[in-house]
């Protein structure tokens, strides 16, 4: 049964943009938003290319004036993570004086530069806009969210984030990333908490740590961001808690907003005043159609502090095309299925990811939070499971976390092909815990 829900309030929000605010519809079409997309890119590129050294250089040659479709784009220079890491002052549009906010990234598992972002007030304000219109699905005025990601910091997410819920008339209590568990769950009650923003591994952490003791019904919501949203994770804290669990997908380089579900629950609506987005070919760079996965390449388009023309995520996902319930023209990215860097070879021609072992291993009762490593050998790779529960070892989990691993294609069948073995499962005593930022992966490892 298609499942009923009210339109998004992203459309009045992107709607008011798009139309130039007041007595503007309540709603966008499709043609308004493409019209709007040409209209900013052009005064984005010739912004950048006028005001960055480093887009100077790229788009040198290149008028926004030469954009007169959505084809003519696809001819601009990709922007990659390697650039903003060798220069990243060389894009600032601004003086740094402007600049209010400046995110630092060391990615984990490399080596080099690190990745810096910088962010003026009026960047920030963006961010905070859309939280604010983003969470009025999921909250109501009067009521309390808590959020369980950084948020000591000024204009930090979790910062960010209670900003644009005060809009609403809604209380944020910033708790941070959980690492006491029973404290987590213990300010739900001390802060008569209606939703929770958090983690999808932490927030699972707190459903089967001691969740089961907030009675079904007692969270209004839950919204989990920041690393991949395993569907396995969306049912289990539903099923539990018995409440609707949204999902939203951004990274530091979006500004941290960038895409959310609306309550129907079908896909994530990208905040599309402020981006263009393309799904590309990762091999080829060539656009895919919609419905095809790809990567997820956006261009700022209101951005003054350091815009960003193209940018190659890394992340793998695909324009939705069947129509969403709630009636919206936005355009909606399906799951991200990974990064495309993180699809590992296993075997003959096989390829594994964590979203693949995701779904597998975390519908295994008492799992809380696993790691992996793929260690490479001349005679045969073995794929190592590192299970956390949070318990003494527990050999019956180990037996059915096996199991699930093995009904993951890519495993059983480099397995029956006899180029892997998987041994049985190990405890750790230590949750593979994660801010978000760095995330999740496969670690390979090659024997000496």
């Amino acid at each position: 049964m298609e499942r009923k829900a009210p339109g998004t309030p992203l459309d009045r929000w992107i709607a008011g943009k798009v139309h130039g605010g007041r007595g503007a519809p309540s709603f966008v079409s499709r043609e308004d938003l493409d019209r709007y997309h040409l209209e900013r890119l052009r005064e984005a590129v010739d912004y950048a290319r006028d005001r960055s050294p480093y887009y100077a250089r790229r788009l040198n040659g290149f008028s926004g004036g030469g954009l007169d479709s959505f084809a003519d784009v696809a001819a601009l220079p990709f922007t990659t993570e390697r650039d903003i890491k060798d220069s990243p002052l060389s894009f600032l549009c601004v003086s740094q004086d402007e600049i209010a906010r400046v995110v630092t990234l060391n990615t984990s598992g490399t080596t080099g530069p690190s990745k810096r972002l910088f962010f003026t007030a009026g960047d920030l304000e963006l961010t905070i806009d859309f939280f604010h219109h983003g969470m009025s699905t999921l909250v109501s005025p009067g009521q309390r969210v808590l959020i369980l990601l950084p948020g000591e910091k000024r204009d930090s997410v979790g910062d960010l984030l209670k900003r644009g819920l005060a809009r609403m008339n809604v209380e944020g209590v910033v708790h941070g990333p959980v690492r006491d568990v029973d404290r987590a769950l213990s300010d739900i009650v001390k802060f008569d908490i209606d939703c929770l923003v958090g983690i999808p591994t932490q927030v699972l952490w707190m459903v089967r740590h001691g969740g089961r003791g907030i009675p079904a019904g007692r969270i209004g919501s839950v919204l989990l961001s920041t690393d991949y949203v395993p569907k396995a994770i969306v049912d289990e804290i539903g099923r539990v808690w018995g409440c609707p669990v949204f999902s939203h997908y951004g990274t530091t380089e979006t500004g941290l907003g960038f895409a959310v579900e609306c309550a129907a629950l079908s896909g994530h609506h990208i905040r599309e005043a402020d981006f263009y987005v393309e799904i590309v070919d990762p091999v080829t760079g060539l656009s895919c159609p919609d419905g095809q996965e790809g990567e997820i390449v956006f261009t700022t388009l209101t951005r003054k502090g350091m815009p960003l023309v193209r940018y190659r995520t890394g992340d793998i996902s695909r324009f939705m095309i069947e129509p969403c319930p709630c009636g919206t023209a936005l355009k909606r990215l399906g799951r991200v299925s990974g990064r495309f860097e993180g699809r590992v070879p296993v075997g003959r021609n096989h390829v594994l990811t964590i979203p693949d072992l995701d779904e597998a291993l975390f519908p295994v009762p008492g799992l809380i939070n696993y790691s992996v490593e793929l260690v490479r050998d001349d005679d045969k790779d073995r794929l190592v499971l590192h299970l956390y529960t949070g318990k003494a070892d527990d050999g019956d989990l180990a037996n059915t976390a096996h199991k699930a691993a093995m009904t993951v294609p890519a495993v059983r069948e480099a397995v029956m092909e006899g180029s892997l073995e998987v041994p049985q499962p190990n405890f750790t005593s230590t949750n593979p815990f994660t801010t978000g930022v760095g995330k999740r992966r496969l670690v390979v490892r090659t024997t000496a």
